[in-house]
């Protein structure tokens, strides 16, 4: 079977994903998918392999090791094949180092010096240039970043997270325009399931956490007796 008839039939048999924020659960199970990712040609599997070894927001936290982070997703990104995941997988870290730079400032530590690598891609320089402008004078590329300064201000990391995810899905329908039934489609299509399985995750964590915190409050004061 010709690869484009190949991702015909595998992007056709994916069910279609709803709104972001509206969704409860992904459209299909994690072990459904990757047998449906099967069908990808060797060459291809292993660009979604590495997008996955670049992007992966668990194992990757520019705040811990992030010079040895950032040679590990360089060295992941530099061996991409395909130009379109390569490009995506640049521009998720690029976002995530004008998080990390947020972050970094607001913890009280001072522009990061050119003698190690704490970010990934074009904006490192402008970011430590700009360490004392609010918003590294970068609102312009993310118009979102003012509001990501305000939530993360405020302690608000459920609302950070949303802002975050929406920039990423937002991005993902812009670049995805005209992609349908090719490799570039998978990628997007794959990326949106991450995406949204983050979300209902994170989203059922936070939940938790507010019922826990409710009922703790509900019981102040109160005795319980477990011999009753």
């Amino acid at each position: 079977m010709a690869p484009q008839d190949r991702y015909l039939t595998l992007l056709t048999s994916l069910p279609a994903h709803g709104p972001l924020f509206g969704a409860k659960q992904t459209p299909l199970s994690r072990l459904r998918l990757r047998k449906r990712l099967a069908w990808l040609e060797p060459e291809d599997s292993e660009d979604l392999t590495r997008l996955a070894a670049a992007t992966d927001w668990h194992r990757q936290r520019f705040d811990v090791d992030d010079e040895a982070v950032v040679q590990q997703a360089e060295q992941a990104i530099a061996q991409i094949h395909n130009a379109f995941t390569r490009d995506l997988a640049g521009w998720r870290l690029e976002l995530r180092t004008v998080v990390a730079a947020l972050r970094r400032r607001r913890a009280g530590e001072p522009a990061p010096s050119g003698r190690r690598k704490w970010g990934f891609g074009r904006w490192v320089p402008h970011i430590a240039r700009h360490w004392t402008e609010p918003h590294f004078r970068l609102e312009r590329v993310y118009p979102w970043l003012p509001e990501a300064k305000r939530l993360m201000d405020d302690g608000d990391p459920l609302g950070l997270e949303r802002l975050l995810l929406g920039a990423v899905w937002t991005h993902l329908e812009r670049i995805g325009a005209g992609h349908e039934f090719d490799f570039e489609a998978v990628i997007v299509y794959v990326t949106r399931w991450d995406l949204v399985a983050r979300w209902t995750r994170y989203d059922a964590d936070a939940a938790l956490a507010r019922f826990d915190a409710l009922l703790e409050t509900a019981l102040t004061g109160v005795d319980l007796d477990l011999a009753a």
